[in-house]
């Protein structure tokens, strides 16, 4: 990150602390506000193209004993990032909720690494700055990727120049925490596969999918990481590749393209950054599960109250997904992508997905 960057970070943050100490001197009960971060506050942006935040409110005050505590935290925590920043130093999330426990004051450690995590959003959104740019990094995501692609890292001794299918072995290219630090040289993809599983990712590799298909394969690892999603993105916009989405057909994997397309509730004050709304899902569908026959498992009931959570999640309001979701609690079954492998394991790279991309019109 450039040391430009790194001043505006430590800036933005001084101010925060400065606002803390300007409302104590005008004798006022010092509060930080937020949006408040539900899916009943997200609207879509028509110019962005992207859900965000509402315009409803949340106040982190000390007129409470509980408000004040995550005040302190908050005071705790910027001086945390100010000195990090000054040294030219960086942390995980996790490695910031342990050091929590050498600060003097009790009242300031954290309890979960969950509380510590959505301060670090707070700070975001308030700041306008993104956690990278504090130098905060989460744990390694394991997201890697596999394709006609050559590129440029920064890296701690020097740039050094990666081409995602002939310099890596079998498990591809892994993302960096910050994927902006990264520069595009030369590309010969034709489209992005996003896929939700590290199984069929490697069934993908393993058949030469991003060879025949001229493919940047990305495996998600599951909820995908930001710098996941910001890549895509990149990808999209600076390369001008379709980016897809493979998931299984369960409503937790609906989820998992939500944050790719839509973005995620808890991080859309960052959806300009992170999320792709060109992104097309070319996951498993309750369809396939009858058209193909495949093995399935019941719906939990936590499966089913999903389902009926989406149908109202303004992200999902779409006649598609009204109806796949329909399906789904009709027929009352969920399929993993590995079921294609009940068809032989050449029918996804051979049958599936490309008949899908040509449905689509991306092949």
């Amino acid at each position: 990150m450039s040391s430009d960057t790194s001043t505006e970070a430590q800036e933005k943050l001084i101010d925060l602390a400065a606002d803390f100490y300007d409302q104590f001197d005008r004798g006022e009960i010092p509060r930080m506000t937020l949006p408040t971060r539900t899916k009943t506050n997200i609207e879509y942006d028509e110019d962005a193209d992207v859900w965000v935040y509402g315009d409803r409110e949340s106040t982190r005050s000390a007129n409470s004993i509980r408000g004040a505590r995550k005040l302190l935290k908050a005071a705790y925590t910027i001086e945390f990032l100010d000195n990090q920043l000054e040294e030219d130093r960086s942390s995980t999330l996790r490695e910031l909720y342990y050091l929590s426990e050498s600060w003097d004051s009790e009242e300031a450690q954290f309890s979960t690494q969950d509380e510590s995590n959505q301060l670090i959003e707070d700070l975001e959104i308030v700041s306008e700055v993104r956690r990278e740019d504090f130098h905060m990094r989460p744990e390694e995501s394991g997201a890697k990727v596999m394709g006609p692609l050559l590129l440029r890292e920064q890296t701690r001794r020097g740039d050094r120049d990666i081409h995602c299918q002939k310099d890596v072995g079998q498990g591809g290219y892994q993302i960096p925490n910050n994927p902006d630090t990264i520069e595009f040289l030369e590309c010969d993809a034709d489209f992005v596969l996003s896929v939700e599983t590290g199984g069929m990712r490697d069934r993908l590799v393993e058949n030469g999918f991003d060879d025949e298909y001229n493919a940047i394969v990305v495996h998600l690892g599951g909820q995908p990481a930001r710098a996941t999603r910001r890549l895509m993105k990149r990808f999209h916009d600076e390369l001008d590749l379709p980016v897809t989405v493979f998931t299984d057909a369960d409503p937790w994997s609906y989820r998992i393209y939500g944050s790719v397309a839509y973005g995620s509730i808890k991080s859309a004050h960052l959806s300009e950054y992170l999320a792709t709304p060109e992104a097309q899902f070319i996951g498993l569908r309750p369809e396939d599960i009858v058209d193909y026959d495949l093995p399935t498992d019941p719906l939990s009931d936590s499966d089913i109250n999903a389902l009926e959570s989406e149908l109202e999640d303004p992200r999902f309001q779409t006649d598609y997904w009204k109806e796949q979701i329909e399906i789904q609690l009709d027929i009352g079954k969920k399929s993993e992508q590995q079921a294609l492998a009940s068809r032989g394991l050449d029918f996804v790279t051979d049958t599936y997905l490309p008949d899908r991309l040509e449905e689509m019109g991306i092949i």
